[in-house]
């Protein structure tokens, strides 16, 4: 109750605060320059932790900063329809989505919009990031030999078997997710789909991170421990900051896989365990 009476909070060090009105920068906030490689989680569904974080975006923009700018939103394979629409109109962010937005992607694209038109009216890089839906799906059954080729397989770091405490992490964090319903067999398989989607999104970071790029993607792709982070060659993780946008209820040894974190009230929302409940049972 506490949370939703003030607002927002915010976890740094151990330490916490509360605003009760206009957000204060967290003193991370002082390291989105320069050639940082940024990566500010998500709560998909809340919209009060976006705008904070597109707060904090602004501000950076407004210090002088010019990254890029990554979404996990986008397909990679919806980078030149990003290009067309930006050539078309290019202070239209909607025009962006209705080029690029993948089919019956699930986003909610109004809280997405302002990132957009914020990368637009500064002339922000914006990529793609994100491994396409039908691809994730042909991992999971198939294995990664189904969607990359050996050389871009090697490159993504993907052929070599996963450490033992990575992939046992990485399914407990699968169980949780589809809350507890999952069959165990199929644990190791959405691994496999995860790891996919974040070496993907590294290899992108690291490739267009020369002058500081911002990753906008779920928590889960933004801890240092299991996400992205992991994925980037050695050389780049001293530039990297990791900032999660985490709800009340969220496990608190959470809070250390990020540099930072932001605590927002929990969006309001059925809920999602009996909702995946009733679909196994149909």
């Amino acid at each position: 109750m506490l949370l939703r009476a003030v607002g927002l909070c915010v976890l740094l060090a151990g330490l916490a605060g509360c605003a009760t009105t206009t957000p204060v920068p967290i003193a991370e906030e002082s390291r989105l320059r320069g050639d940082t490689i940024a990566l500010l989680g998500e709560v998909h569904d809340n919209a009060d932790a976006q705008r904070l974080r597109l707060d904090m975006l602004r501000r950076a923009i407004a210090a002088g900063w010019r990254p890029a700018i990554a979404m996990e939103q986008f397909d990679t394979s919806r980078q030149a329809d990003i290009a067309r629409a930006r050539r078309e109109a290019p202070r239209d962010a909607q025009h962006v989505i209705d080029l690029a937005a993948p089919a019956r992607s699930g986003w909610d694209w109004s809280l997405y919009k302002p990132v957009i038109a914020l990368a637009l009216e500064h002339d922000l890089p914006l990529w793609a990031a994100n491994l396409a839906s039908a691809d994730t799906s042909k991992i999971v059954r198939s294995g990664y030999a189904s969607v990359f080729e050996p050389d871009r397989l090697a490159a993504l770091g993907l052929g070599l078997p996963m450490a033992p405490d990575w992939q046992a992490a990485q399914e407990r964090e699968i169980d949780a997710g589809h809350c507890g319903l999952l069959p165990a067999a199929m644990w190791p398989a959405m691994a496999r789909a995860q790891f996919a989607r974040d070496a993907v999104m590294a290899d992108l970071l690291h490739e267009h991170a020369a002058q500081g790029i911002v990753l906008i993607a779920g928590n889960g792709h933004a801890r240092r421990d299991l996400g992205v982070p992991r994925w980037l060659p050695a050389a780049d993780r001293p530039r990297v900051l990791a900032i999660g946008f985490l709800e009340p209820d969220t496990p608190p040894a959470l809070a250390g896989a990020f540099d930072a974190i932001v605590r927002v009230a929990a969006a309001s929302r059925d809920d999602p365990c009996a909702a995946l409940a009733t679909r196994k049972k149909d």
